[in-house]
């Protein structure tokens, strides 16, 4: 984490992260505070926000970052979250579109139902079009203003039992597209993020790796290495700051080089790996 930068990248702006007590979402809110924005922490779990504002504010007691209890998957949370940030300081310049979550266990897509995918287009697409339609119309009549939302790695290969989220995910990589095309000339550009092999909640390598394979991580990962918050928040520094001024509509691949080298791997056992024992 770059907590003392030699320039402050978002000095005076304001920015929401939804889903930002934790994991990649704590990584940027804290990387955004330390380069001089002003942070919502909006989450749907109340003391995890609070935690990460409180880490902030130990390290710079002016920060001015709050905490937002809210389930992005509702609508009139959503809209609640809008007025109060855009009451309480007049406009917001960043929106970050962090929720996202694979919810079950891998399923074969004709052993899935309707229940599954509205729970999976819930988390993983309709909130990043509610907070979107949300606060986009103040950065529009500001003609200023940054959406980035975080998608992953599976928006753009093959994922085996994990069909709908993958199809979600995907909608991503076009909403960001094409709204980047809609808004491009009010002044608010829109970019995606696409991790993989990264240290989240959902996805903790820590634990999934035992002590006798964490050598063979080199294999897996062409960096060398499995990723971590801090690495999504830089990019999401970059792309929030003036630094990225022309760049819009694109997804940035913050995956380790995972999508550069292949995919997934068939097990002997019936099922499937991205970390095989055995290359």
């Amino acid at each position: 984490m770059v907590l003392t930068p030699e320039a402050s990248l978002l000095t005076g702006k304001v920015a929401v992260v939804t889903g930002g007590g934790g994991g990649i979402g704590r990584g940027i809110s804290e990387a955004f505070a330390a380069h001089g924005a002003r942070v919502v922490v909006a989450d749907v779990d109340e003391a995890r926000a609070q935690d990460t504002v409180d880490a902030i504010s130990a390290r710079d007691p002016d920060a001015g970052a709050r905490a937002e209890l809210v389930d992005v998957r509702e609508p009139v949370q959503v809209a609640a979250l809008a007025e109060s940030v855009l009451g309480a300081y007049g406009h917001v310049d960043v929106l970050v579109n962090n929720v996202g979550h694979y919810l079950y266990r891998g399923l074969r897509f004709l052993d899935t139902d309707e229940e599954h995918w509205d729970a999976l287009y819930a988390v993983n697409l309709r909130h990043v079009f509610l907070c979107t339609k949300a606060f986009a119309p103040s950065m529009v009549q500001r003609r200023s203003g940054n959406i980035i939302t975080v998608s992953t790695v599976e928006a753009f290969r093959g994922i085996p039992n994990q069909v709908v989220y993958s199809a979600f995910k995907a909608g991503i990589t076009q909403f960001t597209k094409s709204l980047a095309l809609d808004l491009g000339n009010d002044g608010v550009r829109v970019n995606a993020i696409a991790p993989d092999l990264t240290e989240t909640i959902q996805v903790p390598y820590s634990r999934w790796v035992p002590p006798e394979q964490r050598d063979m991580i080199p294999t897996w990962v062409p960096v060398g290495r499995f990723g971590t918050p801090d690495d999504i928040a830089g990019v999401a520094v970059f792309l929030a700051s003036d630094l990225s001024a022309f760049v819009t509509g694109t997804t940035v691949h913050a995956d380790g080089g995972s999508l550069a080298a292949g995919g997934w791997f068939r097990t002997k056992r019936g099922g499937w790996t991205n970390r095989p024992v055995d290359p």
